[in-house]
């Protein structure tokens, strides 16, 4: 069975792997390699990353290895992130897994 890895800030080091998953916590500095270093592991197949790591990474590049990657690699939304902002993530999933573009309004 392919392993499910959270990557998060040290500030979020409770909680995930008192869940039964493995959760690694790194600095946005570490956040590359460390994403690097997991999806390079063919016993993962899901990676969980904290948005707050993206700065570390860049947007382009992740998303070079999000469509490379054989697997699941989902963003975690900061806990203190507008609902306005979340909204443009979720239209990226829902576009992603149906190919089509929809028009959310609240």
């Amino acid at each position: 069975m392919k392993s499910v890895v959270f990557i998060t800030p040290p500030d979020a080091r409770f909680g995930f792997s008192l869940s039964g998953v493995i959760q690694q916590t790194v600095s946005p500095e570490q956040a590359l390699e460390t994403l690097k270093t997991v999806l390079d592991d063919p016993e993962t197949g899901v990676v969980i990353i904290d948005e707050r790591l993206l700065g570390g990474i860049g947007e382009e590049r992740f998303r070079e290895m999000e469509r490379r990657w054989y697997g699941v690699l989902l963003i975690l939304p900061a806990p203190e992130k507008l609902a306005a902002e979340g909204e443009d993530y979720l239209q990226r999933l829902i576009r992603r897994a149906i190919g089509y573009h929809v028009r959310l309004q609240g």
